[in-house]
């Protein structure tokens, strides 16, 4: 999928993470980790960028998610440390989880194309596709990042009622 594709596949990932800390009166942290996971969400595209590397590959795994997710969650100790005692690790894990439905949102939408994942390397060569539409299908990016407003309005909506 393309970046609007992301954001949107991110948006529905993260949607009832984000509509349980709003009934829960965590306004601040749904919003900043709503913007964590649409704002890392492209990262794995990052191999396109690196030379030798291949698409899809290392950085569309499991692998990778928990890099992530420790790199994010490694950021919300850094910052959890000044205030009260249970805070870092709070947001360690909060930023683990955020970190964590980044890569994975974007290995749900690349599995929705032809190319599919292969998200187990080294340890499996099992591939994963449902081939439903190509990645560069403006439509479907759109869609998907239609969708993932329309989840992420209405679950705001029920969970500040």
């Amino acid at each position: 999928m393309y970046r609007t594709g992301h954001y949107g596949a991110a948006l529905l990932v993260y949607a009832p993470v984000g509509g349980t800390l709003l009934a829960a009166g965590f306004d601040a942290a749904a919003l900043v980790g709503g913007a964590v996971v649409v704002g890392l969400s492209g990262l794995p595209d990052v191999d396109q960028r690196i030379p030798f590397v291949e698409h899809r590959g290392p950085t569309h795994t499991a692998g990778f998610l928990v890099l992530v997710g420790l790199a994010v969650g490694a950021t919300g100790v850094a910052l959890g440390r000044a205030g009260a005692p249970g805070t870092a690790a709070a947001l360690g894990a909060f930023g683990f989880l955020v970190g964590g439905l980044a890569v994975g949102s974007h290995l749900l939408a690349d599995a929705l194309t032809p190319m599919g994942v292969t998200p187990f390397r080294p340890f499996s060569d099992a591939h994963y596709t449902i081939s439903l539409t190509r990645a560069d299908n403006a439509m479907a990016n759109y869609l998907l990042l239609g969708a993932g407003v329309l989840v992420t309005v209405a679950t705001a909506l029920v969970a500040g009622s």
